[in-house]
């Protein structure tokens, strides 16, 4: 049982997490899972409308999508892919932690999936690095040889749209993951009272799932291209 709740069991006393316009807390978790869920269909109706313009201009370009595809190192990108299936295992982790109320596993496999995300980050930056290296970056200084340069520069301008917009949802999800595991270690969560890491365990599992699509999408096109 968690500090905060062994101060708040005895004669009903009212639960320090619970806020004054909910009944208890068993509402107030369905309030925020819908409020996730309504925050998770506007973020698949967002990156839905980038998948549909890399449809649209794959099927118009797709020779040039396959030849900027054979630029990016598609073993790293199996990597990252491992490293967030790994981190979406430790995010499970902590919000099972969570609901039995083990204090300690829950900071412990919260560091982990922060760990795993900062190694992802750590790769997209290695990845970056390489393509400005060699001016792969859509704009004035973009260089790429043949016929091709500007299909596949539009390539490229979805790839940094994608995987940076991606990015950026997991450089927002860390400080939350840092900041339940310090709650965490207070004594915050326990079975009683644990929206907060499950609802991030949501979140965290979207960013996961998108990945799954860009992997192939942006990585494996040289594959399973018409030769």
């Amino acid at each position: 049982m968690s500090e905060a709740v062994a101060r708040h069991v005895d004669h009903g006393a009212r639960h320090p997490a619970l806020a004054h316009h909910f009944e208890g807390l068993p509402e107030q978790k369905e309030a925020a899972g819908l409020g996730m869920w309504l925050f998770l269909a506007q973020e698949v109706m967002f990156f839905g409308g980038l998948f549909a313009v890399y449809t649209v201009y794959r099927n118009l370009y797709p020779g040039a999508f396959a030849l900027g595809s054979e630029h990016l190192n598609w073993k790293l990108g199996a990597f990252n892919t491992a490293v967030l299936i790994g981190s979406s295992l430790t995010m499970a982790m902590a919000v099972h932690a969570a609901a039995v109320g083990a204090q300690r596993q829950i900071v412990g496999y919260l560091l982990a999936t922060v760990a795993l995300g900062s190694t992802f980050l750590g790769v997209k930056v290695v990845e970056y690095a390489d393509k400005f290296h060699h001016h792969l970056v859509p704009g004035a200084h973009f260089r790429f040889e043949g016929p091709l340069a500007r299909p596949v520069e539009i390539y490229y301008s979805l790839y940094f749209a994608m995987t940076g917009l991606h990015a950026l949802h997991m450089i927002i999800g860390i400080p939350i993951l840092l900041t339940l595991a310090v709650l965490a270690n207070r004594g915050r969560y326990g079975a009683d009272y644990h929206a907060p890491v499950e609802m991030t365990g949501l979140y965290w599992h979207f960013v996961d799932i998108v990945w799954i699509f860009l992997f192939p999408l942006l990585y494996l096109i040289p594959m399973h291209a018409p030769h």
